[in-house]
């Protein structure tokens, strides 16, 4: 019995090593390579930045073999996009690769040597454009406003200050910030003290003995002044 495997396999080999053809294994190899090249690129999870922007940015990988394709490949391609705070990928194969965005916020616009950007929750200055809509976001003034403002905004958000109430915010270069609010009640902050002041403001906001007050000054440590 062990002889006639033996027997088979030799007539096996021979078969093949009379068919074989070293051109046509590269032609298959070339095939099978060919296969796992990138044809498709799906965008998902974006509501700001456009796919076909995406896409073009990203045409640079399309014919590339999907197993030799970085994180850092992406990363390049997309370098400047704007609202991208990070992104996730994910293979589909043999030749799709998926990439999931995760944007950051518009908060607010803010005027530069006579251009409006939009600043981002990560302070990016972004031009505005037709496809972006402002009309709900507040305005920042004050010169070098930009550099200081996010720490400032995010102070508010971790206090819980009804951010979506602020019309106007204005930077003062010694450090501090004025708010004005939807219904035109101004909030003077100090440049120290400040998360203790954010609270206080919040309490006097919803305070019926305050409504009828159109400015209220927190800046001296301690007292509350006010104007009508």
């Amino acid at each position: 019995m062990i002889k006639l495997h033996r027997i088979i396999l030799l007539i096996f080999v021979l078969i093949f090593l009379s068919t074989f053809h070293p051109n046509k294994l590269d032609l298959i190899t070339k095939k099978n390579y060919q296969l796992f090249n990138i044809k498709n690129i799906e965008v998902k999870n974006n509501f700001i930045i456009n796919s076909n922007e995406v896409k073009k940015n990203l045409r640079v990988l399309v014919e590339k073999n999907i197993f030799f394709i970085k994180k850092k490949d992406i990363e390049e391609a997309l370098k400047n996009t704007y609202f991208l705070e990070r992104f996730e990928v994910k293979k589909k194969y043999p030749d799709t690769i998926v990439v999931k965005i995760f944007e950051t916020k518009p908060v607010a616009i803010f005027l530069k040597k006579n251009i409006k950007y939009i600043i981002d929750t990560s302070s990016n200055l972004i031009p505005i454009t037709n496809n972006i809509t402002t009309e709900e976001l507040p305005s920042i003034f004050g010169e070098e406003a930009e550099f200081n403002f996010i720490d400032f905004f995010r102070q508010l958000k971790r206090n819980n200050f009804p951010t979506d109430n602020i019309e106007k915010y204005y930077y003062f270069q010694i450090g501090r910030w004025d708010v004005k609010l939807l219904n035109n009640k101004v909030f003077k902050f100090p440049k120290n003290n400040l998360e203790e002041s954010i609270k206080k403001s919040i309490e006097l906001i919803y305070r019926e003995d305050f409504k009828n007050y159109n400015t209220i000054d927190l800046r001296i440590d301690g007292k509350i002044i006010v104007e009508r």
